[in-house]
Parts: structure tokens; sequence; C-alpha cells
């Protein structure tokens, strides 16, 4: 979850030649699919209707598919609350997330980052406690990680498992009034780790001012991070094992206008990544070239792959959208995996 500050200017706003060469034309209201690549159309349609599907939130993050309920899960952070999106409608799942009176130098208590575990447990970062959970029968969540080495987590962020059960996950610290200023403040960095399954733990990297979304490669060789403060990139890291081998800059979204920052993504089967950006939900091709962008007029925070009506985890075509006040979601060409 990046900082609550809605930016200025939509992407093209400027009516740049690079929204000319693909043959768009302004959308109005800044909402629908601006195309810069022909290789967009094998993934998504520029027509496709780019639908809202519920509004009136604060600001929602951590979307999350659940297969076996055919719902979607999501966090409104400062409202401290886990709502689901079920058959058009919403209701709340969990209120509050943060059960204690708020303290001081706290900001945002509520929950970010949500996934499902391979026993369909729902795992979920929490601001608040500084922690990450999984809900257990009967509605009661159970501690998965607090601490590194005796230091208590910033505020766990966005995650993610692999096939193998390991859980990456990042941990800005947006939760923290202070950010890295904060005297509760433990940890010296703001990192990306990973839990492993023999339960000790990894760290990736500590070289992100603000680590953000995390997402896998479909081979899970590659760990793709969002980076959301001033320099606005997407981060790629080669893994061999359970070491990194190479760092590189996947994408540079430094030179982009509009709402939004590098913030929650998801990569599709093919390896195709939708990340959240200036602009809304930009489509990146796995060779780093911007495709198109996703544009609902509002500050886009993540997305989720869901929507499946076989009810097979790769078979979703429906990207949601968490976006500010308001949920979206836009039918695909391409499939993605929910957990």
């Amino acid at each position: 979850m990046s900082r609550f500050v809605i930016l200025s200017a939509l992407l093209c706003a400027s009516f740049t030649s690079a929204c000319f060469a693909a043959g768009n034309q302004p959308r109005p209201n800044g909402v629908g699919i601006e195309k810069f690549d022909d290789r967009l159309d094998q993934i998504l349609k520029v027509d496709a209707p780019v639908k809202k599907l519920a509004s009136g939130f604060v600001f929602i993050e951590g979307p999350v598919w659940d297969r076996k309920n055919r719902r979607l899960l999501f966090s409104d952070v400062p409202d401290n609350k886990i709502y689901q999106y079920k058959n058009t409608d919403v209701s709340t799942f969990i209120a509050p997330v943060f059960t204690q009176a708020v303290p001081a130098g706290m900001n945002g208590v509520g929950s970010n980052g949500l996934t499902f575990d391979s026993k369909g447990m729902l795992t979920i970062a929490e601001h608040g406690n500084r922690r990450i959970s999984k809900l257990v029968a009967g509605g009661y969540r159970e501690i998965v990680i607090t601490e590194y080495r005796g230091q208590r987590f910033n505020s766990p962020n966005d995650l993610v498992f692999d096939s193998k059960g390991n859980l990456y996950f990042t941990d800005p610290p947006y939760g923290l009034s202070d950010f890295d200023a904060s005297p509760l403040k433990e940890l010296s960095f703001n990192g990306v780790f990973r839990l492993n399954v023999d339960g000790s733990v990894d760290v990736l990297t500590k070289t992100l001012d603000r680590p953000n979304g995390i997402a896998l490669s479909p081979d899970e060789k590659t760990v793709y991070v969002n980076n959301s403060k001033e320099d606005q990139v997407t981060m790629a890291y080669r893994l061999d094992g359970q070491k990194v081998v190479s760092t590189s800059v996947f994408f540079d979204a430094n030179h982009l206008e509009g709402r939004g920052v590098p913030d929650g993504l998801k990569v599709d089967m093919l390896g195709n990544v939708f990340t959240t950006g200036p602009g809304g939900v930009l489509i990146i091709h796995p060779d780093g070239t911007h495709l198109g962008t996703i544009s609902t007029g509002e500050f886009v925070a993540n997305v989720a792959w869901g929507g499946s009506e076989s009810g097979r985890k790769c078979e979703n075509n429906t990207l949601y959208m968490t976006a500010s006040t308001s949920l979206y979601s836009v039918q695909t060409l391409t499939l993605g995996c929910s957990p």
C-alpha cells in the first residue's frame, strides 16, 4: 500500500505522441484502455469495458480470489476491515482487523495484502499487528511470522506463496506514522523476505526504500517487486534455489504521468506483468515493453486474478482492481492464476 495520496493528471493527459501512435483516442473521465504495442491485442481488447463493481470505501487494497467460495476478498486499510465481493454484493468479512486501541505512531492499522496457502487458509499482512497471520478454524488468527532476528517487522504489506509453500513478502514502513523516522521502527531497513517451509527466513534485498507489491514469474525463477517512493520501478530478482543470483530493473515508471505509483502487481500465465503505476494498471511484456494501460480514473493500488468458471487455479480471465474508493474489473484474453 502506498501513502494515501492521490497524484495528479491522467496517463496521456498531455496527448503525447505515444498515445496517438497506437491509434488511441483520449478516454472520457480517464476510464478505458490505451494501447502502445500491437501485442496487447493478444492479451486484452482495447474496447473491453472497465467496470465499476462497488464503491464507497476509504482506500482498498490486497485483493485475492477465493476459489472455494467463488468470491473476492479485499482489505480497506484505513477503515480496518476485510470485505468480500460475491454475486455482485459486498459484505463485511472481518471487522475490525486490528482489535485494540490504535497505538500512538501507527498509520492505517488494518490489513493489506491477502493470499491463500496450500491448505486454503487466508493469509493476511497486518499493519497494526506488524505481522503475517492466517485464518484458521473458528475465525481465530494464528501468527505466521512477526519478527526477523528478534526485531519486529515494520508493517508487512504484500505476499505470495510459491508452489513449495515458501512465503515471499515485503515490509515497508507504511503502517508507521513517521515511516523511516518512526521511534517504533526496529529494523534498520525495509526488506523483501522469504519465509521458508523449514521456518528459516531469508532477506532477498535490503536496498529498496519502499518495497511494495510482490509476484512470481510462472516458472518461479524471478521475483518481481515494486518500489513505490521516489524511484518508481519494478525490480526483477532472479533466483537459483534460495539465492538471488541477479538483480535488474524490469520496468522504470519514472517517466510516466498520472495517478498512481508502482504498488500491487500480478503475472499472467505467459509472464506478462500487470502492475499498478502512473495512469492505472500497466501491462508489461516479459521483455519489459509497456504494451498498454488500464485506467479507472482512480488511484489503483492492487490487482488480482479471479472469476474462473471451472474453479481451476489458472483459468481466470477477470482482472480485479482495487482503486482507492472503488472496486473495478476487466475481462482479459489472457489467463492468470489465483492462489
